[in-house]
């Protein structure tokens, strides 16, 4: 029977109650693409990561560990896109850890991705309300609060969200692409002029120089920080078209496109400013001069007004698709039935745009929760809630990442033998995980100078237990329905509807 296009039917999952779908068909490969890039924030990334990166991490070497980091992740993307082939599952992680290591393990780590994407979007809204009011203070001398442009974001993110991906994906192709253009712009035009005021230098880009500066860890981690979200290209196989084919080649694109587009922004900003200029530059009281100073000499002070404008732009794409992100795990949860109260509530599809429109109103209310939390504290926006709602997502997220790795050497061993590969199933992801916990090591030893003047906060202190506890409480749910809810127990990341069913 032919699908409507316009309308999410509801479809079964092998017992008798039917389950509500997102709208298939509705986005292809580019538009994935930009939905996992969009989350990744290029400019955002470069513009507030590579500056902290060169003046308190690995120095000049900032652009050769974001060319680690890409190398790593796409070591990890070969075993994420090997099972991406046999599992289409709007949680991503959640369906594909319960089938590598079992429903207990899926919940726990289906609960940390849901947590992490529910934080994120609260801290984009903190980064973008600080750049909205500095920018416009700066150029306009307008005056407004910070928590505005909150609510502004909020109502975009809500809106996106209840009238489906596509209307979201085109929203972001214009965000992203301005962003892309502005920072390609600056770089290209750096090369063209030969390399900056001491020529084209190789330091930067040499593997070596990852591991030396003021804090080599710290630098690394913020490479891996940059890259936050690019595993979600799994969370639109439901809504795409053919996902067996375009969720692995998204994933790929999305890790080897971001890699070597950061390489090259950001090691044509460190020769721009010519590389103890930039050390200098990103040591100042202004950072952003690293990227500013380049692009005012070699493109234009029109560029750079551009730029802060952009730095706003981007990381409402980013806090737009974190929301879309957040949406849909808490949307995969709540079909499910974990909660039997949440499969008619954030469990629900909207009957013509085949959206998670509830669970995307849900996560709206979390995150001006959130928000209003942190402003009755006294927080900064940026200082504040960015940096430690970031910090706290991106723990999270890590350890899913690295479960998600061994996941994929049990699930090829125990499901898909026939298919098991020296490289794709066992060398590949096994390396992966080990670097994916190497890279959470990092964060927690450096999770003091990575929050800056938080580095004393209570939140702070409590990420890692937070985290643990997120965890352990998946397990013991899980634990719970074993015991007094076999059926539902039985659901646990196996909601996969018969065109998309695990094979």
């Amino acid at each position: 029977m032919a699908v409507d296009e316009g309308v999410a039917p509801a479809a079964r999952t092998g017992g008798e109650e039917p389950v509500h779908r997102l709208k298939p068909n509705a986005v292809g490969l580019l538009g994935v693409v930009f939905m996992a890039v969009a989350t990744a924030a290029p400019i955002t990334a470069m513009t507030g990561n590579v500056p902290f990166m060169v003046s308190s991490g690995n120095g000049v070497g900032a652009p050769a560990s974001y060319l680690v980091a890409m190398v790593v992740l796409a070591i990890f993307s070969v075993g994420f896109t090997s099972m991406a082939q046999h599992i289409t599952s709007t949680g991503a992680f959640y369906g594909f850890i319960s089938y590598g290591l079992g429903r207990s393990v899926g919940l726990a780590s289906g609960l940390l991705a849901t947590f992490a994407y529910v934080v994120f979007e609260p801290a984009l809204i903190g980064i973008f309300s600080t750049f909205a009011t500095t920018t416009l203070k700066d150029q306009s001398g307008l005056d407004v609060p910070w928590w505005a442009f909150a609510v502004l974001m909020l109502a975009i993110n809500a809106t996106g969200t209840w009238f489906g991906v596509s209307v979201a994906e085109k929203l972001l192709v214009v965000l992203l692409a301005t962003e892309v253009t502005v920072l390609a712009a600056m770089a290209v035009s750096v090369a063209l002029h030969g390399g900056g005021p001491h020529g084209f230098t190789f330091d930067p880009v040499n593997p070596v120089n990852a591991f030396h500066g003021t804090s080599a860890g710290l630098g690394l981690f913020f490479a891996f920080w940059s890259w936050v979200g690019f595993e979600s290209t799994a969370m639109y196989g439901e809504e795409s078209r053919d996902p067996k084919k375009i969720i692995p080649k998204a994933t790929m694109i999305s890790v080897l496109g971001v890699g070597v587009f950061y390489v090259f922004v950001s090691w044509m900003a460190i020769i721009g400013n010519g590389e103890k200029e930039a050390v200098a530059a990103a040591s100042s009281a202004n950072p952003l001069a690293m990227f500013f100073d380049p692009t005012e000499q070699y493109v234009g002070h029109w560029a750079v007004v551009v730029m802060q404008w952009l730095m706003i732009t981007g990381s409402l794409a980013c806090g737009m698709a974190f929301h879309n992100c957040a949406a849909r795990y808490l949307y995969a949860l709540g079909r499910e039935g974990v909660l039997p109260s949440l499969r008619n509530t954030v469990g629900r599809t909207h009957a013509r745009h085949g959206s998670p429109h509830i669970a995307g109103l849900a996560q709206t209310v979390v995150s001006g929760v959130l928000i209003a939390a942190f402003w009755i504290a006294g927080k900064d926006p940026y200082t504040g809630t960015y940096v430690l709602l970031a910090i706290l997502g991106t723990m999270a997220i890590l350890v899913v990442q690295a479960v998600c790795s061994f996941a994929v050497l049990a699930y090829f061993r125990s499901h898909h033998p026939e298919s098991r590969h020296w490289f794709r199933t066992f060398t590949a992801p096994l390396l992966g995980g080990v670097a994916m916990l190497a890279v959470v090591a990092l964060l927690v030893s450096n999770m003091g100078v990575a929050a800056g003047p938080e580095s004393g906060s209570r939140v702070l202190r409590a990420t890692p237990w937070i985290v643990a506890l997120v965890a352990v409480a998946g397990v013991g749910y899980a634990q719970y329905l074993k015991r007094r809810d076999p059926a539902r127990y039985r659901l646990l990341g196996r909601t996969v509807l018969e065109e998309t069913k695990e094979r």
